[in-house]
């Protein structure tokens, strides 16, 4: 896990959203967001992706949270559509320029999934597989909402 030494904006870049529109992590503000940048061809993000599901069913009810996954493969998006879906309640967000992995922490490795705070500063990250729905990572998302926005 990375900690940037001062928290920093997360990247503005555009991505899809679920309906296909624009949209960006701003648009997240006053949430505390776990955004994960995954591919189809990456096995670690794929083998992680249940328990980014399990993080988003637990934290379901919360308004102030939400799981972000977001594919950055081009192309055709019917199978990363289809194995997003069979991971609900994880809704399918779309970069095909791949440019986002480039703007975090990790500059392109995957899986990355970065911890952003109500103000929408990257607060924690980590390149590689994790169990997102473990203790240490609910201690992590649990802080940064117990956090006066």
């Amino acid at each position: 896990l990375e900690t940037p030494p001062a928290p920093r904006l997360a990247p503005d870049h555009a991505f899809l959203g679920p309906d296909g529109q624009g949209v960006t992590l701003a648009d997240f503000r006053g949430r505390v967001v776990a955004v994960n940048l995954w591919a189809m061809w990456c096995a670690p993000c794929r083998t992680e992706m249940p328990t980014l599901a399990a993080l988003a069913a637990r934290y379901r009810d919360r308004a102030d949270f939400a799981v972000v996954a977001v594919n950055v493969e081009s192309g055709d998006d019917a199978e990363a559509r289809a194995f997003l879906a069979a991971h609900a309640p994880l809704a399918f967000h779309r970069d095909p320029a791949f440019k986002l992995p480039f703007l975090f922490l990790g500059r392109g490795a995957m899986p990355q999934t970065a911890l952003i705070d109500r103000q929408g500063r990257i607060r924690a990250a980590l390149t590689g597989e994790a169990d997102w729905d473990g203790a240490e990572a609910r201690a992590l998302i649990d802080a940064l909402l117990a956090e006066a926005y």
